[in-house]
């Protein structure tokens, strides 16, 4: 290829970047949008005041859509420990879950709420040991439960925001539990 060849397609190559980026600082439609996973910060376990079920309410990082997903009530409590940073007398299911994985050498290192179809939201967990990695399918509280205690992120598909039609959070007039 010769060197005007080159400059032509470098020169085709900048401005088509520099529209792109132009799009997205000016919010055109046209400004490709960012899809896949985005990491959500849990921000409460809390009673529902219309169904007094508990939910768990999820924030994304990214476009600060909310997620408030109903649970059981040992699934809350099973959030809410580590969330508020309470250290039980006994270990509780995750607690022994987290330390089988630490004398197996194993760690958790991602959770993934994947879907909600008819209702039911879908997860998956990763999970690491000597350089290789094997996912599971999960509840997602369990999944939340287990990612909280490890310190790693939780992610939601797009696609589970845009099904429960999560706006901003808003913890409102709930009980926190």
């Amino acid at each position: 290829m010769s060197t005007l060849s080159r400059m032509s397609l470098l020169a085709v190559c900048v401005l088509l970047l520099q529209g792109a980026v132009g799009a997205r600082e000016r919010g055109d439609p046209a400004a490709p949008k960012v899809t896949g996973p985005q990491e959500v910060d849990v921000v409460a376990v809390m009673l529902d005041p219309r169904t007094q079920q508990p939910v768990v309410i999820m924030e994304g990082r990214r476009d600060k859509r909310s997620l408030t997903m109903a649970i059981g009530l040992a699934e809350a409590n099973g959030i809410a420990v580590p969330l508020q940073g309470v250290k039980p007398p006994r270990p509780l299911t995750h607690d022994l879950i987290m330390t089988l994985f630490d004398r197996l050498h194993v760690s958790l290192k991602r959770v993934v709420i994947t879907d909600l179809r008819d209702d039911i939201y879908y997860a998956l967990v990763t999970l690491g040991a000597t350089g290789s990695e094997m996912t599971l399918d999960a509840r997602p509280s369990d999944a939340i439960a287990l990612a909280i205690r490890a310190k790693v992120p939780v992610l939601v598909e797009d696609r589970v925001f845009d099904k429960a039609g999560g706006g901003a959070v808003e913890p409102g007039n709930r009980e926190r539990i």
